[in-house]
Formats: structure tokens, sequence, C-alpha cells
């Protein structure tokens, strides 16, 4: 495998401007209590090779050094801007970041994650190539605590909605980037963007990971901010639907990022699972009811994602002791696939007592590997993103 790490419709003014001038581009960093790994983020912005940039710091409370860090490593760089507020949680970072940017395009980073030099050059590349655009995102490289690579394609097994659809169903349109391009390292240029309206497709679970993200700035206008409903994950899905919903998207075939596993305070730890579902099933079920004229998809398909955002959600709160939420959730994950057989092994498992049912499931699950299991067939298609 090629190593990739070394090597809305704009105005006609603004296509002009940028075919001068080097676009200003904004990188949104939200950080809470991340000084550890903070800075691997910075400088991976900093070392673009696209170098008209502001990095926004938005420090969401930190109480560790981030504040010193930012001072002794980065107070000569006028680059990059730190701003400090109260904690709110990730979304409402990241809507202070975006609040203040002030390019015409712009970025999104986690603050554990890290960008290869050739990033925003690469996008803006694919801006060109597909003026129609309104954001681009990529795939991306997971690297575990000791920063070894584990996937060097991870996009496509983080978010599992994939599996219910091939290159030509998302994508009508192709180019190579070595047609818009030339100073890209020459593995970058044999990679393929495509485009396309995907937010049909985005129903089904979510296909866009946010630090691969560049977005127009007059598409995050519109789009708006990140739901603080939030707070504890779930918003991402939430965004980038809302984002593919007003428009045309396109996606660059390679890994651009690499995107952290395993440490401790990451929001994707199993604690947090209720969040993501609760906001996955609330997702799906207002844009079906808001905008179902614009959803192209067989009814089966709906009828399969809804079945299996509620299957996740009643998974989740069985396993916090919630009964009969989960009961519920389990019988109207029924009510839209009646056939669904792993609900109807778990409604028997909470129509039992619980000093037999805890034990039964793990016998189960010990034995049998169950062919679709919503916690871990859907929960990557929310964004499952880590903290701030």
């Amino acid at each position: 495998m090629t190593d990739l790490r070394k090597s809305s419709v704009i105005s006609s003014s603004q296509e002009t401007r940028e075919a001068c001038v080097s676009p200003l581009v904004s990188v949104v960093i939200p950080t809470y209590n991340r000084a550890y790994c903070l800075s691997r983020a910075i400088d991976s912005a900093l070392a673009q090779t696209h170098q008209n940039l502001e990095i926004l710091i938005v420090d969401d409370g930190s109480g560790d050094n981030t504040l010193e860090l930012i001072q002794q490593q980065y107070g000569n760089e006028p680059r990059v801007k730190y701003f400090y507020q109260n904690n709110t949680g990730v979304s409402g970072a990241r809507n202070h970041g975006m609040a203040l940017a002030q390019g015409d395009f712009v970025a999104l980073l986690d603050s554990d994650d890290i960008w290869f030099p050739w990033k925003i050059e690469a996008q803006l590349a694919v801006f060109k190539a597909f003026p129609e655009v309104g954001m681009v995102w990529t795939d991306m490289e997971a690297i575990d605590p000791n920063n070894q690579v584990v996937n060097p394609r991870y996009l496509r097994t983080m978010y599992s909605a994939y599996r219910w659809f091939s290159s030509a169903d998302l994508f009508p349109k192709s180019v190579r980037l070595s047609d818009h391009a030339t100073n890209l390292p020459e593995a970058i240029l044999q990679v393929s963007a495509y485009c396309g309206d995907i937010y049909s497709q985005m129903i089904m679970g979510n296909l866009v990971h946010t630090s691969t993200v560049l977005m127009r700035r007059e598409r995050m206008q519109r789009v708006g901010d990140f739901n603080s409903k939030y707070t504890h994950g779930g918003e991402d899905y939430h965004f980038h639907l809302r984002t593919c919903r007003e428009g045309s998207v396109a996606f660059l075939d390679a890994s651009s990022i690499q995107y952290q596993l395993g440490f401790a305070d990451q929001i994707t730890r199993p604690e947090s699972q209720i969040n993501f579902a609760t906001s996955f099933l609330e997702t799906v079920q207002t844009e079906l009811t808001n905008h179902r004229d614009r959803i192209h998809l067989p009814a089966a398909m709906i009828r399969s994602v809804l079945a299996e955002a509620h299957c996740w959600l009643g998974e989740v709160l069985l396993k916090r002791g919630a009964r009969a939420a989960a009961r519920q959730h389990f019988r109207m994950s029924l009510s839209h696939r009646p056939l669904y057989w792993p609900v109807w092994r778990e409604l028997l498992v909470t129509s039992l007592p619980k000093w037999l049912a805890s034990p039964l499931r793990r016998i189960y699950r010990s034995i049998v590997k169950p062919n679709l299991n919503a916690s871990s067939a859907v929960q990557r298609t929310d964004s499952l993103e880590k903290s701030a």
C-alpha cells in the first residue's frame, strides 16, 4: 500500500477570488483538558502545505495547563489564536470557533487527531474540481495510544452505514486529483475525488468524519451551529446530515488524518452510548418528519434504519437496567421489522427475572455472534465523535 503520509454553487466573484489568491482557511480546534496531546493537532495544522491559515483554539474550560502550553509553544505564532470559555461541551466550543472564523473555508480538527501536511491543499483542489460542492471530507488512518497504525482506511470500519451503498450509489461524478492539482505528492495526485447529493443516503447513518471536513464558509453559515442539546455525543451526525441536506458534497478517497483510538477521556467510551443511541434515533425521526419529500430511499431501507435505531437504544437501556423503557423500544423496532430476530431475543430477556436474564444473555453472546446486533451495526453510523 502506498504511504500517503509521505507522499451550493458559489458566486462567480468568489470563484475569481479563490483563483487569484490563496484562500484563508480557518481551523477550529475545540479542546478540554487535552494539553497532553493538543500540540500534535496544532503542529499538524501549522505544517500544512497550504499556509494561509488561522488556527482557532477554543478551550472549553480546561483545568490543566492548556493555556501555559499555548503561551509557551505558540505565543509567537500569529496564526494561532486562543479563546477560553466556561465549559459547555464540544458543540458549544465548536460553535464558538465557527462564529470567530474569518476564512473563506472552515476546517474542523479535534484536539487529539493529526492532519497529514497535504490535507487542506488537496481538499482545496477538490473544491476547484467541483465548484458546486459545499463540503469535502476524506478517509482516515486509525492509530493506537502508541501511535501505531491499526487501520490505514478506518472510515468504513467506524461508520457502518457504508455497508448499505456502493460508490456508484453515493456519487455520480468523479475526477482524478492530478487533473486539478500539480504540487501534491504523486501518490495523492493519483487519488480520485467523488461528488454527489448524499442527503438521502445519510439517513441510513453517518458517512462523514468531523476531523476530515473542510467546508465553504457559505455552506457552514446555511447549516448553522452544532446542536448544543447533544453535549455528550451525537452532535456530529446531526450536523453533517444537515450539511448534506443543503446541497452537494465531495469525498476525497485518501486518508488525510490520523484518528486517535484508545485515550481514556474519549467520549466513545461505553458509558456514553446512551447519548449516541438517543441522538441517532431522534435525528432520523426528525428528518423523516420534516423532510420526507427530500428522502429518496426504498421503504424497506427506512423501516430497517428505524428498526435498528430502536433496537440499539433498547439494548443500551437494557444494559443500564431500564427494562421497561428497553421493552418499549424493542416493540417499536419490531413494528418496523417484525422478523428482526435479534430484537425478539432481547425482548424475551426483558420478560425474564433479572437473576436469570443476565446470565442467559452472557451465555448466549459467548456462544453465538449475532448476525446483526444493533449496538455494533448502528452505533458507528452515528459519529461517535470524541469529546473536545
